[in-house]
């Protein structure tokens, strides 16, 4: 039976409200032997049962798995993904209906803390953010060849950049099944290469797939700007939409040239694209009264809430630019994906851009993730994604 981990008296309340994490300072004793990423019982003062989780140092000790006295294995892993791919063909995202590509287990949010998969047509990419979910990938990889059978053709792992360095643990990233395939996947009948080998986080952003249909539908007729634009998901939306001229801009060489792919892809010998390397602020400093959309989605400016005060900075500062250099009667949409920015955080950041920039400014949506990056009632840290689109006078 797995080892215990007993918890100070007071200290369960969190857990019983099923919170799927116990912090350090909760923990009065472990037992003898207990290693990073083991699968643990957690008790209270009294010795009665309350969870089982991975352990790990640092201020989270344990993430949850279950709140019942299970065996973590491969039936567990497998239970719990099939629960999770019900949960998109539930919503339409599983069956094609929308596109092949979809977030198949989001963290804490379908209940596998450290756990990420994103399904890229017929190709799953697993990224751990945690030791347990780490030497747990054998197992999750069998759970998705269950669950799935012959419509999964490779399972790739990619943690190397997401995993807490361990002494005697290493992550090489590499195919856990299968093999390299067709990197191109399908997103509201717009086509992108996902580049899972060497891209950021699994290789999209599959979190901006609603946020970009509703741009889609404001960019008839309208001279678009696409800043930190990535692999061009916005940009591809944007021609889609009607766009009149749209550019993309990012600082990555290697994501212009991904963004290029892409609309050449959707929109061979389309001359209203053009996109450039350069520094976002920079190339905002030349751009006056060019644009009447402009998309701001920057990377996390706060991965800790040691660094909040100096991320809201940064937002004032980069959408002071963009409301200085929007047309009149244009719209910007704005996003924060820092987990520790709230909503409130980020509208005040941009309330006061926009008093900096004297312009009059009306909310028009409050964006948040997709439906397939669920967030657990029970653990409202799992909200992450934020956005405003502004009507600027």
């Amino acid at each position: 039976m797995y080892k215990t981990i007993y918890l100070k008296r007071g200290k369960d309340e969190s857990l019983r409200r099923f919170h799927p994490w116990v912090f350090s300072g909760a923990i009065a004793k472990v037992d003898d032997g207990i290693a990073e990423g083991d699968v643990v019982r957690v008790v209270d003062f009294s010795g009665d049962f309350i969870a089982v989780g991975h352990f790990q140092e640092g201020s989270i000790a344990v993430r949850v798995l279950a709140f019942d006295d299970v065996e973590i294995g491969v039936d567990f892993f497998t239970a719990r993904i099939t629960v999770a791919l019900n949960m998109r063909r539930s919503i339409g995202l599983a069956d094609g209906d929308k596109g092949n590509t979809y977030r198949l287990v989001h963290g804490e949010g379908d209940s596998l803390p450290g756990l990420i998969i994103d399904m890229y047509n017929h190709t799953a990419v697993m990224q751990s953010h945690s030791i347990g979910m780490h030497l747990s990938r054998q197992m999750i990889v069998d759970a998705l060849r269950r669950v799935y059978g012959d419509a999964i053709t490779a399972i790739y792992y990619k943690s190397e950049g997401t995993l807490p360095f361990v002494e005697d643990i290493s992550s090489t990233d590499g195919y856990l099944y299968g093999s390299a395939g067709d990197n191109v996947a399908c997103e509201n009948g717009l086509l992108f290469h996902i580049d899972w080998l060497r891209g950021q986080k699994t290789g999209f952003f599959i979190d901006q797939r609603e946020n970009r249909l509703l741009l889609q539908n404001y960019s008839k007729g309208k001279n678009v700007l696409n800043m930190f634009c990535y692999t061009g998901g916005f940009s591809v939306y944007a021609l889609k939409g009607g766009a009149t001229l749209v550019h993309s801009v990012d600082s990555s060489a290697k994501a212009i040239e991904l963004t290029r792919k892409n609309v050449a892809m959707n929109f061979p010998d389309d001359n209203r694209h053009d996109a450039f390397c350069e520094d976002a602020f920079r190339f905002l400093d030349g751009c006056k009264d060019k644009y009447d959309l402009i998309i701001l989605d920057p990377p996390a400016f706060a991965k800790h809430r040691g660094a909040l005060h100096n991320a809201l900075k940064g937002y004032t500062r980069l959408n002071v630019k963009a409301f200085e250099r929007i047309r009149k009667g244009g719209i910007l949409f704005t996003f924060s994906c820092s987990q520790v920015v709230s909503m409130m955080h980020f509208r005040n950041a941009v309330f006061t851009a926009a008093a900096q920039a004297r312009r009059q400014v009306r909310i028009l949506h409050f964006l948040h993730q997709p439906a397939d990056h669920p967030i657990n009632i029970y653990h409202p840290e799992g909200e992450y994604l934020k956005g405003l689109v502004l009507y600027v006078e």
